[in-house]
């Protein structure tokens, strides 16, 4: 508990893992990660909505919601992003829901 304190009016003095989180801030490079990372996670919202919604809402008839699932599941966002522009208003015009 021998830590000397900084001397100086206001003086602070950040440990080695703190003034490497503080450069990075300052180099715009955490707030691209966290850009990125926010991405990342809506991304993976939006897969997990559409896979929801396709196999909640998708009709029976044929093979129509195993091959949309499957398409979405193996293209995972690609996926996913066709299946809300592609087949989802066809099926609100289709089915009405």
């Amino acid at each position: 508990m021998g830590k000397n304190l900084p001397s100086g009016a206001g003086a602070i003095r950040l440990s080695a893992p703190l003034r490497g989180i503080a450069r990075n801030w300052h180099d715009g490079r955490m707030i691209v990660s966290l850009f990125l990372a926010l991405c990342l996670a809506a991304g993976t919202a939006f897969w997990i909505w559409m896979l929801v919604d396709c196999a909640n809402r998708e009709s029976d008839q044929g093979n129509t919601k195993v091959v949309w699932v499957i398409i979405i599941v193996v293209a995972n966002f690609i996926g996913a992003l066709i299946y809300y522009f592609a087949r989802r208003p066809q099926r609100w015009a289709e089915l009405g829901r």
